[in-house]
């Protein structure tokens, strides 16, 4: 455990069962002195509830779930599950690699020279990448990110997926990411985001950044460290930009290999779950799918999230070696 995630757990354990303000003021203190701090509480927190309140926790349930007798309503293992090899670079990555290494080997350059790059990953697989110009990448599950270097632009393209960039300053090479219609542009500072099909979610993590899409380039907006905004292609409305320091750690623990939930629905943590794995996690009561949870796992970890919500809930559980099934369709009949 590292210095700040062993100071987090000591502070989370301080301000358990308290409302001194004394102790409150010296953890704002902490908090505020390191932007790791944040995201190291974030998961110190997210682990004591696991181990104080079985791992799971309910929230404002809507409907009346119903509960089962634990032991009368085992886990399910039918089918064992298969082996499985950690995530290896593909062999195209590999030979890539390998190429391009001899290359810059027989030419005498430096790979600080290489201008244009291609990256993907498959589901599951998350990769750290050094750009050329010593900015860095962060590739989410599912990406694909093209990288094209100038002497006064540096442009990358997303074309799927979610990335997150640690920018090198460069004044004279604005660096500028492209995803779909939308366009995110800094100079020196972090960010990352995320494509979908009606825009992009913009989120910074040091700095300032000015995005806008191309359909109106005059109306551009500013986000700065700790903001975030959906940015949509078509802008007939105002992008909201909103300061949530704390949410944007917890949505890019991702990079950390981490699920963090917050009050998440189960629908919604299901659905990030199966970004990550090919053991698709399949909600059967549709009564379960609102139900607010808060906890910390894995990303490759779908049988322990899954474990976690039969502890808390005492559903039927099901777990083949393609699937999850949480519920039972009977019982939302």
């Amino acid at each position: 455990m590292s210095r700040i995630d062993a100071e987090a757990a000591e502070w989370v354990a301080r301000r358990a069962g308290t409302s001194d303000p004394e102790i409150e003021q010296a953890f704002q203190a902490w908090h505020d002195a390191d932007r790791r701090h944040a995201g190291a509480y974030l998961r110190a927190e997210a682990a004591w509830i696991l181990l104080d309140r079985a791992q799971v926790l309910t929230h404002g349930v809507g409907a009346a779930i119903p509960q089962h007798d634990v032991l009368s309503s085992p886990l399910v293992t039918p089918l064992p599950a298969p082996s499985r090899a950690p995530a290896q670079p593909s062999r195209r990555h590999a030979l890539m690699g390998g190429l391009a290494a001899s290359a810059l080997a027989v030419l005498g350059v430096g790979y600080a020279m290489s201008r244009r790059a291609s990256y993907e990953t498959r589901r599951g697989e998350l990769r750290n990448v050094p750009l050329s110009d010593r900015s860095l990448a962060a590739i989410n599950t599912d990406s694909h990110v093209e990288v094209a270097m100038g002497e006064s632009s540096r442009k990358v393209q997303l074309v799927k997926g979610e990335a997150w960039f640690e920018v090198a300053k460069n004044p004279d090479a604005p660096f500028v990411v492209s995803a779909g219609d939308i366009r995110v542009r800094a100079i020196g500072t972090a960010f990352s985001v995320r494509r979908h099909a009606n825009g992009a979610d913009v989120l910074v993590t040091e700095g300032t950044v000015e995005t806008w899409s191309v359909r109106d380039p005059e109306k551009r907006t500013r986000l700065s460290a700790g903001s975030r905004a959906f940015v949509a292609a078509e802008t007939a409305e105002p992008v909201a930009v909103v300061a949530e320091a704390a949410e944007i750690d917890r949505k890019l623990a991702w990079r950390e290999r981490e699920i963090i939930l917050r009050e998440e629905s189960l629908s919604a943590a299901a659905s990030d779950f199966n970004r990550y794995n090919d053991q698709q996690i399949i909600i059967a009561d549709e009564r379960l799918l609102d139900v607010k949870l808060v906890g910390g796992f894995q990303v490759d970890r779908p049988e322990a999230f899954a474990r976690a919500v039969h502890s808390a809930f005492g559903v039927p559980v099901s777990i083949r070696h393609d699937r999850i099934i949480i519920g039972t369709q009977a019982a939302s009949s």
